[in-house]
């Protein structure tokens, strides 16, 4: 019984792009308690394996956070399958408002201590006592109020292609980083109406009871997140209060909601909110890039990963062992993090931008 995939990654792409079928990307996510988690991913594996799912899905002793492609035709097959296990009967689906079905390449089913990486000590505080769940109306309705304080909940590089208008956006890089960074910035507004987003609404499943345990009294969230958002805007007719992109954690980098580009290439400072990672497989780092940069360094951070990408494969290799913190690119990361923007059009960054 094979529990692991056992293809390089060229060889899944290749078989992917070879399907004749279209398939579904969709998320969820379920707090609940399970027993043990590896045995249950193991099962989880071969029974999703057979069905030809793709995707990222986390299991922990507190519950599912699932990321994934269904071929559909399977579609109907993995939705009974799912609901006949009674932890995630009925578990609401976030369906892509994007989708070219290649959304992933591989299927990984991994255990983990935590779905969502938060640093918090659940035995603290109640994680049950959520904020209330708003639907895209009421969302709507709720920040139209200007007394009431609006936070996005996901990562700096997520809001800077796309947010609702009138958000605080932390400067943070991961969600346990952000947590104590919005309590600081928002610690004297206890007595406002508290409203927290993110992609599909995992992340403030867990924001809002941290919140209300530290005295918000009126915590909101805006359930199902971003994604579902987008479905009951469309089906209701509501007019959208999102612009620009919403950043996935796939190889589609991001679904287009609304027309406005909200960012600059990091490499130009032309408007541009294509997210690419540097194709330099020692780099890899997540950076906005434009059509024009993208050619003229293929797909690469800065002319040093450009050259690295040229030499033979074993001398890459080698050149990765031991000097992942050491080599050039890194101090352009450190750089590059969270504020690349601002140094670029203050001209504190040179990355031959013309005048």
């Amino acid at each position: 019984m094979v529990l692991h995939n056992k293809l390089s990654k060229e060889e899944l792409k290749k078989k992917l792009a070879e399907e004749d079928f279209k398939r579904i990307t969709l998320s969820f996510y379920r707090y609940v308690m399970i027993e043990n988690p590896n045995a249950f991913r193991d099962l989880l594996y071969q029974a999703w394996a057979e069905l030809k799912v793709l995707g990222r899905i986390y299991l922990a002793h507190e519950g599912i956070n699932a990321q994934l492609s269904v071929p559909e035709f399977n579609f109907e097959a993995f939705k009974k399958q799912l609901y006949e296990i009674a932890l995630f009967n009925n578990v609401p689906f976030k369906i892509a408002v994007e989708d070219d079905g290649k959304s992933f390449y591989k299927l990984i089913v991994r255990e983990k201590s935590k779905i969502v990486a938060d640093g918090l000590n659940d035995a603290a505080f109640d994680v049950t006592n959520v904020g209330k769940h708003l639907t895209a109306k009421e969302f709507n309705e709720a920040i139209a109020d200007p007394d009431t304080v609006l936070v996005d909940m996901r990562n700096h590089y997520e809001s800077e292609v796309g947010k609702f208008e009138g958000a605080i956006c932390p400067d943070a890089d991961t969600f346990k980083e952000e947590l104590p960074m919005v309590l600081d910035l928002i610690q004297d507004k206890k007595d406002k109406k508290l409203v927290l987003y993110c992609t599909g609404g995992i992340r403030c499943e867990k924001a809002s009871a941290y919140f209300k345990h530290h005295g918000f009294q009126d915590v909101n969230q805006l359930y199902g997140g971003i994604i579902d958002y987008v479905r009951q805007v469309k089906a209701e007719g509501l007019e959208t209060k999102f612009v620009g992109k919403n950043f996935v954690f796939d190889s589609r980098m991001g679904e287009r909601i609304s027309e406005e580009v909200i960012s600059v290439c990091h490499q130009c400072g032309n408007k541009s909110d294509r997210n690419v990672n540097c194709a330099n497989d020692d780099c890899h780092l997540l950076f906005i890039q434009c059509e024009a940069c993208g050619e003229k360094l293929e797909g690469c951070c800065t002319p040093e990963c450009q050259e690295i990408i040229h030499l033979p494969l074993e001398e890459q290799r080698l050149r990765r062992k031991g000097q992942r913190k050491e080599n050039a690119h890194a101090v352009y990361k450190s750089r590059l993090r969270p504020n690349l923007r601002e140094l670029i059009l203050k001209g504190e960054i040179n990355l031959g931008r013309k005048d």
